[in-house]
């Protein structure tokens, strides 16, 4: 059997904690301040507007599009090339008005483009989302988030104990926080597959965190007179070698979607890679070491 890690690694996980709770709170503290003055580049699910996929025959750039799209008078007009040098995504902001508003900027986009390539070019793909959908769809992310991080706090409250569950919720918004802040910096799109993205990094996350949260509870009651620091490390490591051959085989896969899925996907799996690699993190330096400062021994031993 491979193993990437030996299962007699003695790595000193809670010396560690300074180091790693700075470094999470320096990048937290980074991605806060990012969402909140660049912003998220939300797509068309939150923003609202027309999204126009076209295919070309020949060598038609953006530039070429652009050109001839830029004095219809429809708003703010960006244009990408999508999966194939061939293929645009074409995004229009949202008209004023009813549906005839949108309409008719989609004919007046559709007869330029005819007008300028002929038959040389292939509608592929036409989406319209209304104001009323997108506020709609921005709320009922957060609030799908928010239930999940909900369910998670109650779910390891009862299967652990109350100091478990706080330590695997700063966990959890550390991961999350930290995924919207590189949106916000690298620009990609936010959109409804982003926040598929988080709630299964959510499960991810937590998933990795359950683990060594049993081995912990396990060694806590094995070894009742070792020392905090020395147990919560021995829990860390034995699970370590499962962690990490998770995670690397967890993400072979989603870097051959992000590299060959094409672009509907790779927004959505660099999400989930991205996840992945600070989920892994937050589960041995935020979740575990954290309950150094939660009194779980004194926890386990009113149990007893």
């Amino acid at each position: 059997m491979l193993r990437l890690i030996s299962d007699n690694t003695t790595v000193k996980f809670i010396r560690l904690k300074t180091f790693s709770f700075s470094f999470s709170a320096i990048l937290s503290v980074f991605a806060i301040l990012s969402v909140l003055f660049i912003g998220l580049n939300f797509g068309i699910d939150f923003k609202g507007g027309i999204l126009l996929e076209v295919r070309t025959d020949n060598n038609i750039s953006i530039s070429d599009i652009r050109s001839k799209v830029s004095n219809l008078n429809i708003g703010e007009i960006s244009i990408q090339e999508f999966g194939l040098k061939s293929d645009y995504l074409i995004r229009v902001e949202r008209q004023n008005g009813a549906d005839s508003a949108q309409q008719t900027a989609v004919d007046l986009l559709k007869g330029s483009l005819n007008n300028a390539f002929s038959d040389n070019i292939e509608y592929r793909r036409l989406e319209y989302v209304g104001p009323t959908v997108s506020k709609d769809l921005i709320t009922d992310g957060i609030m799908a988030i928010f239930f999940a991080i909900l369910a998670m706090l109650a779910y390891i409250w009862f299967r652990f104990e109350f100091p478990f569950a706080i330590g695997a919720i700063v966990a959890l918004l550390h991961d999350i926080i930290l995924t919207l802040g590189v949106f916000s910096l690298l620009g990609l799109e936010f959109n409804l597959s982003t926040v598929a993205a988080i709630l299964l990094i959510i499960g991810y996350s937590m998933n990795d965190t359950v683990v060594v949260y049993d081995r912990i509870r396990e060694n806590l009651r094995k070894f009742k007179k070792m020392e905090l620091r020395e147990l919560l490390d021995k829990s860390i490591n034995e699970t370590l070698s499962r962690t990490i051959n998770t995670t690397i085989t967890t993400m072979l896969a989603l870097g051959a979607l992000y590299i060959i899925g094409g672009q509907i996907i790779s927004d959505f799996a660099f999400a989930m890679l991205w996840g992945i690699i600070v989920g892994t993190y937050s589960s041995i330096f935020i979740a575990s070491t954290i309950l150094i400062y939660l009194n779980i021994r004194k926890t386990k031993e009113s149990e007893s």
